[in-house]
Order: structure tokens, then C-alpha cells, then sequence
């Protein structure tokens, strides 16, 4: 699985402009399910999300998780992370895991990372969302389990 995952001062997902998810401080989470992903994946990158030392403690030290500075965690599904542009400019997607499995791999993504202590709101699978953030930092990091 990969994630995109962005510091921030405070995030929104609007569905039709209609808010379905928001944080304050916190993190942005963008999710994709890769083919051939399972539970132990979504489990895995939840553990490394939550522990994720990107807060800071004091001015240019970024020694805090999210489970220890006491943000909350947006988490949207985003299966162009799974975008393979290495045959042209026009990214191809099948690299990503089909419909059903990669719905049902981002929601016990998002219920593991609830389960460590993490507040967690979302957005709604397979729906075009608009997000809205303020990368705070700006702090922009990528997880993925196959590295």
C-alpha cells in the first residue's frame, strides 16, 4: 500500500460541497490499495502512520507522532498514487488494486489507524472529492509498504 501523507494546520474533504471530513492539526492521508495488498499491508502502513515522527517537540525538531502531538488523521482513498507514467505521458492504473479490494483495504486502513489512538476522518471511496489543506511546514512524506 502507499500513502501520501501531508502535515497539516487543518484539512477538509467536500463531496457536492458538502463537508465530509475534516481535521485541525494534523495529517492528510492519501491512500492507495497496489495489487496483490492485503490486510497485513493496510495494518503495516497504519503502525508506520500513527508512529510517523512529524511534529514537532520544539522549533526544528520534529520528534512528535501524531498519537503523541494530539492531531487528528483525514484519510482519502487516492488510487492515482498507483499512476505508472513509464510508457508515456498518459498514467496508466493497473498497478492499482480493482474496486472492492482497494475500498475494503482503505477502510481497515483507516479502522487500524482509529484503533491506535488516532482520531480519523475520511472521505468517501471511489467519489470525486474536493480536498482542502494547509500543508503545514510544508512537510510532505511518502510510505509505501513494497519498499
Amino acid at each position: 500500500m502507499r500513502a501520501l501523507i501531508q502535515r497539516v494546520a487543518q484539512a477538509r474533504v467536500e463531496i457536492a460541497g458538502e463537508t465530509v471530513g475534516e481535521v485541525g492539526n494534523g495529517m492528510l492521508v492519501l491512500v492507495c490499495a497496489m495489487q496483490g495488498d492485503g490486510d497485513e499491508q493496510a495494518q503495516l502502513l497504519a503502525r508506520k502512520t500513527a508512529n510517523l515522527r512529524i511534529f514537532e517537540s520544539e522549533p526544528g525538531k520534529m520528534n512528535l507522532s501524531i498519537l503523541k502531538s494530539g492531531g487528528g488523521a483525514l484519510v482519502v482513498s487516492q488510487f492515482t498514487l498507483a499512476a505508472d507514467t513509464s510508457r508515456g505521458n498518459r498514467p496508466g492504473f493497473s498497478y492499482a488494486a480493482p474496486p472492492d479490494e482497494g475500498e475494503r483495504l482503505y477502510e481497515l486502513f483507516a479502522a487500524s489507524l482509529a484503533e491506535h489512538g488516532v482520531p480519523v476522518e475520511t472521505g468517501r471511496f471511489g467519489q470525486e472529492m474536493q480536498v482542502h489543506l494547509v500543508n503545514d511546514g510544508p512537510v510532505t512524506i511518502w510510505l509505501d509498504t513494497a519498499a
